[in-house]
């Protein structure tokens, strides 16, 4: 059965850094295009970033410059490195298979002093 977990998800304060891990099942490619996104209470789920198969990534504004997406090399496995965390990133960071429409069951990042 295909499937992805997330993990690295807890609390922080306002400034610190988290790293967020996405490991799919053998079944997925290894060069997978996969992604994260976030949804917080009563907003809708949003994409954070994504890396494609060839190895490009994409960001929305938000995480531009503060958060990084990268793979593993010998599985299918994503991570999403997420520095200078302020109180409006908490949410509950979802990994997404887009060409197969997966979904993991979240991992919840709060922030708060």
């Amino acid at each position: 059965q295909v499937s992805v977990t997330e993990s690295g998800g807890g609390l922080v304060q306002p400034g610190g850094s988290l790293r967020l891990a996405c490991e799919g099942s053998r079944m997925l490619a290894i060069r997978e295009t996969m992604a994260w996104y976030r949804q917080a209470p009563g907003k809708e789920r949003e994409l954070v970033a994504a890396i494609i198969s060839n190895g490009e990534t994409n960001y929305a504004d938000f995480a531009k410059g503060r958060f990084s997406i990268s793979r593993a090399k010998t599985k299918a496995a994503v991570y999403l490195q997420m520095n200078s965390l302020k109180p409006e990133d908490a949410a509950v960071y979802y990994c997404h298979v887009p060409r197969i429409g997966l979904w993991g069951q979240g991992t919840q990042v709060t922030v708060s002093s």
